[in-house]
């Protein structure tokens, strides 16, 4: 759906763990192969919440998909996005922490947007919220 890189992200209430790389890169180039996609994503090495924020690139907008937020429509709050270069930030099963959700709200390179009052599972999350991003803005934009 648009993704280049696929970074795993440690959070506080993340529920078990990636036991082998190679086996979620195979996942990737099959999803990629069923799409008819031509570029595979990158896969990295799972990282800690706090260490990716601690080094992250500014220029890239993070949209952080926050659970907790049911209430507004997120089109118009994508549509205020200006940055080209955007990453999505999808919780674990467990949700993110009240620490993990404040940090996140107080950084200028993360808008937080909500998926709406149900629950998703991480990846029913993931293909929502890239499917509204897409839909507000694009790779035609």
């Amino acid at each position: 759906m648009g993704a280049g890189l696929l970074q795993p992200v440690m959070t506080q209430h993340v529920q078990g763990k990636i036991t082998s790389m190679e086996r979620l890169q195979a996942n990737v180039i099959e999803a990629a192969e069923q799409c008819g996609v031509l570029g595979i994503p990158q896969v990295e090495a799972p990282k800690r919440l706090a260490d990716v924020l601690d080094t992250w690139p500014g220029e890239r907008r993070i949209i952080f998909c926050d659970e907790g937020d049911s209430g507004q429509n997120p089109l118009p709050i994508l549509a205020e996005i200006k940055e080209s270069k955007l990453a999505l930030l999808i919780g674990p099963e467990g949700g993110f922490s009240d620490e993990e959700r404040t940090r996140l709200r107080s950084l200028d390179f993360v808008t937080a947007i909500p998926l709406g009052p149900r629950i998703l599972r991480a990846d029913t999350a993931a293909v929502a919220a890239m499917a509204v991003i897409q839909a507000a803005i694009g790779d035609w934009r």
